[in-house]
């Protein structure tokens, strides 16, 4: 295992250990006690790494910096003044700025105010950033010591980690769709899921920030750039006729500066040309051929075919990793679908015959959580089949198997959805919003790119897949601009009104100008109170008509309804048996 890994690995293990430590000490507010041991147990974590990985970074300045950020967060223990606790603070976050200079080389005595600015930045850059490079880059994983089993465990740890946060988002709005299904969760799971999520995210944002100014403060920076920039090309004139005194002082002087490549004062313009352009320069270049030149070619990266080759392994998914991720996700997938089969066979008489089960709770509850449940399954099989190795035919195989359950139980999720909308808006429920209908677009939308994802991604045409899912996109969305919504919700909620429902006249009446030749016709088939709100609220819209008549802002839809209440000016002005209201 090489230093960098090793050193990696110390500052992964620290960073966990001080997040679980932080998520456990920093929840209680107001901070006291354990705003200053989280500080001191940091402070001793990062003292620590350093002395097993760098240890020519501790001296008396760094450790006087770390002692002056133990001293602030023990400030904690004694004042309670809000000024002085977000001082302290402040004073803290510079002072890691400051601590960072040592890894630059950069001595913290002598240094500016710029360095001390641009560490404080540095250091939270790093901190938000860094730990993607610290995981893909410095630590070489396929070095790891250890045997099969070892790298077994490995990954079904990484597949864990990936696993449980898109299980416990998924299971939250599941959870969140249906009443059922949240007992039956309830019951298997007894503890508090949202306490869990909680504890999760915060240790693991803690570890990553720690991980992540650990890696700035420990791991050298730009190693290789001043190797680079040192490199010059020696001139001929200087190669056949050296300058003795230049010789001799190479000869004697082991502390000669390599980096030094001038010339003697004595040289001559040409020799000083030839530095910098070379005469042979262009005929080298020109008899360039063969493998180093096919190989220069091949720098050109072909974004064509851009796919995970060039991403760290760590950061792929092995067969291992893809079985545990899309399989827990089938799994609580189809435990979901389960209890949603009865409802889908037992339609309206099933859910009003249940007791302690409402319309509106069964409706309203779960169908904006199963719209988001599908949304986000998407971009989710992308990514892992992007990630997806392609060193085993077994890896894609799986995937396949996998994607393809996920997708079919996804189709029984959605058909639930569509259900909620439909007992929502039919003649038993509440009408038709424009937040309802264009989720119901999305899903109808979603449905043909699933669709066309199992057609081309899940049978090794993934090149295709955007084109179409973008034409699908186009269509759907032409469609719905052809299909006029707001005209559309209006008319419905008419029809509904005229069959005994409520209808919200605030709500109506706030439509675009599409929906007023509907609300214009449905007119006399209201309700006094609601002929009259959605009378004057036709007025007001026909003043600012006549108040907007640029022809810059020229609009079809708003022509045709001025065009339907200008006529009816009169009446709608007129107060009569609204005056009373």
């Amino acid at each position: 295992m090489t230093n960098g890994s090793r050193t990696g690995l110390e500052i992964l293990l620290a960073a966990v250990g001080v997040g679980i430590l932080g998520n456990v000490l920093l929840r209680q507010t107001p901070w006291g006690l354990n705003a200053f041991v989280f500080v001191a147990v940091f402070t001793a974590a990062m003292i620590a790494v350093t002395y097993r990985s760098r240890r020519e970074l501790i001296s008396i300045k760094t450790l006087s910096i770390q002692g002056a950020m133990v001293f602030f967060a023990s400030m904690f223990l004694i004042r309670d003044s809000i000024e002085l606790r977000i001082f302290d603070t402040i004073a803290i976050i510079v002072l890691m700025g400051v601590s960072v200079l040592p890894n630059f080389g950069v001595d913290q005595r002598v240094a500016g105010v710029f360095h001390y600015a641009a560490g404080a930045v540095w250091s939270g850059v790093c901190s938000l950033f860094a730990p993607f490079v610290l995981l893909g880059s410095d630590i070489d994983w396929k070095a790891m010591p250890g045997n099969g089993f070892s790298k077994g465990a490995f990954a079904v740890f990484r597949g864990i980690a990936i696993a449980l946060p898109l299980f416990l988002i998924f299971g939250a709005l599941l959870m969140a769709a249906d009443a059922a299904f949240e007992d039956f969760a309830n019951n298997v799971v007894s503890f508090d899921l949202e306490n869990i999520i909680s504890h999760v995210m915060l240790t693991s944002f803690l570890a990553w920030l720690v991980a992540g100014y650990f890696r700035a403060s420990l791991i050298e920076q730009f190693v290789n750039v001043g190797a680079a920039a040192a490199v010059s090309v020696v001139p001929a004139t200087e190669a056949k006729h050296p300058d003795p005194s230049a010789v001799e002082n190479l000869a004697t002087d082991d502390a000669a500066d390599p980096d030094d490549a001038s010339l003697p004062n004595h040289a001559t313009v040409v020799e000083h040309i030839n530095i910098s352009d070379p005469p042979n320069a262009d005929v080298e270049s020109a008899g360039d051929s063969g493998p180093a030149a096919d190989e220069s070619a091949n720098r050109k990266r072909d974004w064509q075919n851009f796919d995970n080759t060039k991403v760290p392994p760590v950061f792929t998914l092995d067969k291992v990793e893809t079985i545990i991720i899309l399989g827990v996700i089938d799994a609580l997938f189809l435990t979901f679908v389960i209890f949603q089969l009865p409802y889908l066979f037992g339609g309206m008489d099933l859910v009003q015959n249940t007791p302690d089960l409402k319309l509106a709770e069964f409706a309203r509850r779960g169908f904006g959580e199963l719209v988001t449940v599908s949304f986000l399954v998407l971009p989710m099989l992308l990514a892992s089949h992007w990630l997806l190795r392609r060193d085993a035919k077994a890896n894609e195989t799986i995937f396949r198997v996998l994607a393809g359950v996920q997708i079919v139980l996804l189709f029984v999720i959605m058909t639930s959805a569509m259900q909620r909308l439909v007992l929502l808006t039919g003649e038993l429920g509440y009408g038709w919003t424009t937040v309802r209908f264009y989720p119901m677009v999305v899903m109808l939308w979603l449905a043909a790119v699933f669709i066309w994802f199992s057609w081309t991604v899940l049978r090794g045409k993934r090149q295709h897949f955007a084109w179409g899912a973008l034409w699908l996109a186009i269509v759907t969305l032409a469609g719905t601009n052809l299909m006029n919504p707001d005209a559309f919700i209006a008319s419905k909620n008419i029809e509904l009104m005229k069959k005994g429902r409520n209808y919200d006249p605030y709500y109506n009446a706030q439509l675009s100008d599409d929906a007023v030749p509907a609300i214009v016709l449905g007119l006399e088939h209201m309700s006094l109170d609601d002929h009259c709100i959605t009378r004057r609220a036709l007025y007001w819209r026909l003043i600012e008509a006549r108040e907007e008549s640029a022809i810059r802002s020229l609009n079809l839809s708003r022509e045709r309804a001025y065009g339907w209440l200008e006529p009816i000016s009169g009446f709608l002005a007129s107060n009569n048996a609204c005056d009373a209201l």
